[in-house]
C-alpha cells in the first residue's frame, strides 16, 4: 500500500466512526436524562404518533375522572338537602294524620296549621338556597344539565334535578267536578281518559249506597280507577253534603207522615219549630250506622245532611213530612276529585256523568303543591295527605334518580381509572426508555468514542511516516 500525504483515509475512518459514535453516544445521553426512547419524531415517527394519541387519551381520562368526582359531589349535596325535605314532609304528614282526627278543636287545629306553615317556608328556603360551586340545584333551574364523563365528544349523561320548593312540590293535576256526579250510570264506552276507554258501571261497585248502586260516585270513582294503570288518573269520592233547602216548620212524625233516608223510616215522634230541641236531627244521627247519614244545622237553622263514606243520600217522604222536617224528597250525590302527575283529558260524553264539563282537560298547576295545604279542617287535613303522599313520591324518586347516578359514577370513575392506566402503561411501552438497555448502549457508546479518538490520533500519525524517507 502506498504512502500518502494529501488523503489520509485512516484518519478519514477514524473520523466517521468517531462521528457515529458520538451520535450514538449523545443520543443514550438524552434518553438517560429525559428517560424517554422518543425524545423527538426523528426517534420514532410513528411511535410520536400513536404516543401522542395515548397523552390525549390519558389526559382526558384523568380529567374525566375529576369531572365525575366533582358530579358526585354536586350529587351527594342535592340529595342530602332532599333527604331533609323528605323529613320535613314526613313530619307535615304526621301532623295532618292528626289535624284529620275530629278529637282536635278549632284551635287546636290551627295550632297544628301553624307548625306546618312554617314546615312549608323551610322547604321553601332549602330549595331556594342550597347551592354547589354558586349554581342553584333545587329551584328547578337544574334542569336539565350533563356531565362529562369520558374523554371524547359528548361522552356525558343527563342529569335533572327537579324544583323542590314547596310551591311547586306536590304539584298535580287535579280536577274537582265542578257538578255532582248524575243520577245515571256511566255507560261502557262512553268515557275515555286520555284516550282509553273507561267500563262501564255496575251495581256491585258500591255496596254502601241504599239505591241506584251503579250510579253513584263510588261506582264511578271504581270504574276509573279500574284503569289507573293505564290513565295515570285516580278517582277519589268527595263527602256527600245534601244542603238545607227549607225551614223546619215542626209537627208530628206518625205512620201516615213520616220520612225514610237511605230505607230507615223515622217516625213516631213529634219535631218542634226550627227543631229547637234537636229530636229530630239526634234521631238520625242515632241512626247513623244504618243510614251512613249525619245531620246537622246550617246556618239558617235548616237541617243538613252529610254521608262522609260519599254514598248516595236518598231523602223519602210521605203526607206532610217534608213540610214538618224541611226535607223534600230527592237524591243527593257525591262529587268526584280526579288526580293524575301530568295532564289529562276526559272525552267521549260520560264526562257530564261525572259531573264535569264535556271535553274537560286537566292541567297541572302550583294551585295544588305544598304550600297550599290548610289543615284547619278535617276535609283539609285529608287533602292534604293525598298531596303530601305525592309530594313525597316526587322527592323520593328524584333521590333514587340521584343514587343511581352516584352509584353510576362511582363505577364510572373505576372505569375511566382502569382504561387511564392501561393507556399509560401502552404509552409507556412506546415512549419510555429501557434503563437497562440503554445504559449497556451507553458504555458500549463510551468505549467505542475512547477508542475511536485514540485510533483518530494515531491516524494522524501516519502522514508523518513520510519525513523518514525524506531524511
Amino acid at each position: 500500500m502506498g504512502l500518502f500525504i494529501n488523503s489520509n483515509s485512516y484518519a478519514e475512518n477514524a473520523q466517521r466512526n468517531l462521528l457515529g459514535s458520538s451520535q450514538r453516544l449523545g443520543r443514550s445521553f438524552q434518553r438517560l436524562s429525559s428517560g424517554l426512547r422518543v425524545n423527538s419524531a426523528a426517534d420514532d415517527a410513528a411511535g410520536l404518533s400513536i404516543s401522542e394519541r395515548f397523552t390525549s387519551q390519558v389526559r382526558g381520562l384523568n380529567q374525566a375522572v375529576r369531572n365525575s368526582n366533582d358530579a358526585i359531589s354536586l350529587v351527594q349535596v342535592a340529595e342530602g338537602a332532599l333527604q331533609e325535605s323528605t323529613t320535613i314532609l314526613q313530619r307535615m304528614r304526621e301532623l295532618s294524620v292528626q289535624a284529620a282526627s275530629d278529637v282536635n278543636t278549632a284551635s287546636d287545629r290551627a295550632a297544628i296549621q301553624e307548625e306546618v306553615s312554617q314546615l312549608t317556608d323551610e322547604l321553601q328556603r332549602i330549595g331556594d338556597t342550597t347551592t354547589f360551586n354558586q349554581r342553584k340545584l333545587l329551584d328547578g333551574s337544574f334542569n336539565d344539565k350533563f356531565f362529562h364523563i369520558g374523554m371524547n365528544f359528548q361522552e356525558r349523561i343527563r342529569v335533572r334535578v327537579r324544583d323542590a320548593r314547596s310551591q311547586t312540590i306536590g304539584r298535580v293535576a287535579r280536577g274537582v267536578g265542578p257538578d255532582k256526579v248524575t243520577q245515571n250510570p256511566l255507560g261502557a264506552d262512553s268515557l275515555t281518559i286520555n284516550g282509553v276507554t273507561i267500563r262501564g258501571t255496575q251495581s256491585s261497585d258500591d255496596t254502601a249506597s241504599h239505591t241506584l248502586n251503579s250510579t253513584p260516585a263510588i261506582a264511578k270513582a271504581a270504574a276509573i280507577n279500574d284503569f289507573t294503570q293505564f290513565t295515570g288518573v285516580e278517582a277519589f269520592v268527595g263527602e256527600t253534603v245534601r244542603e238545607g233547602t227549607a225551614d223546619i216548620v215542626g209537627g208530628r212524625l206518625d205512620e201516615t207522615n213520616y220520612i225514610k233516608i237511605n230505607g230507615r223510616i223515622f217516625t213516631g215522634f213529634a219535631v218542634k219549630h226550627d227543631d229547637s230541641d234537636e229530636t229530630l236531627m239526634n234521631a238520625i244521627n242515632a241512626d247513623l250506622h244504618i243510614t251512613g247519614v249525619t245531620a246537622s244545622r246550617d246556618r239558617n237553622g235548616q237541617i243538613e245532611l252529610s254521608a262522609a263514606d260519599g254514598r248516595n243520600i236518598d231523602i223519602e217522604v210521605a203526607g206532610t213530612a217534608a213540610n214538618i222536617t224541611g226535607l223534600a224528597q230527592d237524591v243527593t250525590s257525591a262529587s268526584l276529585t280526579l288526580l293524575s302527575d301530568t295532564q289529562f283529558q276526559l272525552s267521549g260524553g260520560g264526562e257530564v256523568e261525572l259531573g264535569f264539563e264535556p271535553d274537560s282537560i286537566i292541567g297541572v298547576t302550583a294551585e295544588h303543591s305544598v304550600n297550599t295545604i290548610d289543615v284547619t279542617s278535617r276535609k283539609g287535613a285529608n287533602d292534604a295527605l293525598l298531596l303530601l303522599d305525592r309530594a313525597l313520591s316526587q322527592v323520593t324518586a328524584d333521590r333514587s334518580a340521584l343514587g343511581a347516578i352516584q352509584n353510576r359514577l362511582q363505577s364510572t370513575i373505576s372505569n375511566l381509572s382502569s382504561v387511564a392506566e392501561n393507556a399509560s402503561a401502552a404509552r409507556s411501552r412506546i415512549v419510555d426508555a429501557d434503563f437497562a438497555a440503554e445504559s449497556a448502549a451507553l458504555a458500549r457508546n463510551q468505549v467505542l468514542t475512547q477508542a475511536a479518538t485514540t485510533i483518530l490520533a494515531q491516524a494522524n500519525q501516519v502522514p508523518s511516516q513520510a519525513l523518514s524517507l525524506l531524511q
